[in-house]
């Protein structure tokens, strides 16, 4: 049984399910990618049920990173899940209803991401007990960055604002290059996909934006 502080989880899920070019694919790994991709898919329809897919594939996620070394990718799992619950009731049975940030909100918004990504990147930079952060910068500024902008992205998405997926697209093409570097490359196919979605979802919700003015 392989076990990750208070969670534990079957030892199968942990072994290769398939070999890809010398690439390892475990259980955990598809599982995690499967449910990440309809969540997100299921995003973009606007329906709630999005939410409870969303949470399982970031409970999946925070495993996963955290046996990775990346620290900040497996914190912001937690918020994941948070805002999985908080979707759930601020969208409501009849889903998300889309809206557009006025000039003042954007700029807020833009503040608050760019304040938590300078307090992470020290923050994270000099976690030692992660050795694959430990004197990595470049990879603690992507990483970190990842962290920040996920955050606003999500909140932006539990309280239904189009822009969400603006930040999604330059998050999601972040992160492929990122894991693409980490050779984790079933994952990072996960955020190719992840970028192809958001102009799906920028579209759509702005569509709807729109012709809910």
């Amino acid at each position: 049984m392989f076990s990750i502080n208070a969670i534990e989880i079957p030892a199968f899920l942990t072994n290769e399910m398939i070999n890809v070019l010398g690439y390892s694919l475990s259980w955990l790994e598809f599982v995690g990618v499967t449910t990440s991709v309809v969540g997100v898919a299921l995003g973009v329809t606007g329906k709630q049920i999005t939410w409870p897919w969303w949470g399982s594939s970031s409970v999946i996620y925070l495993i996963l990173f955290y046996q990775w070394g990346l620290l900040a990718s497996a914190l912001l799992q937690v918020v994941f899940i948070a805002a999985g619950v908080m979707g759930w009731f601020e969208w409501g049975p009849k889903g998300a209803s889309p809206a557009k940030l006025n000039g003042k909100e954007k700029l807020f918004w833009l503040f608050g991401l760019l304040s938590l990504w300078a307090v992470f990147i020290p923050l994270f930079g000099y976690a030692q007990e992660s050795q694959v952060y430990f004197g990595n910068w470049a990879l603690v500024v992507s990483d970190t960055f990842l962290l920040a902008g996920s955050v606003i992205a999500q909140v932006l998405m539990v309280y239904q604002k189009f822009e969400a997926w603006i930040l999604w697209f330059v998050v999601d093409l972040v992160a492929a290059i990122e894991y693409l570097k980490l050779e984790y490359y079933f994952t990072s196919i996960l955020y190719v996909v992840f970028v192809a979605i958001a102009v799906i979802g920028w579209r759509t919700w702005l569509s709807r934006a729109n012709s809910l003015k």
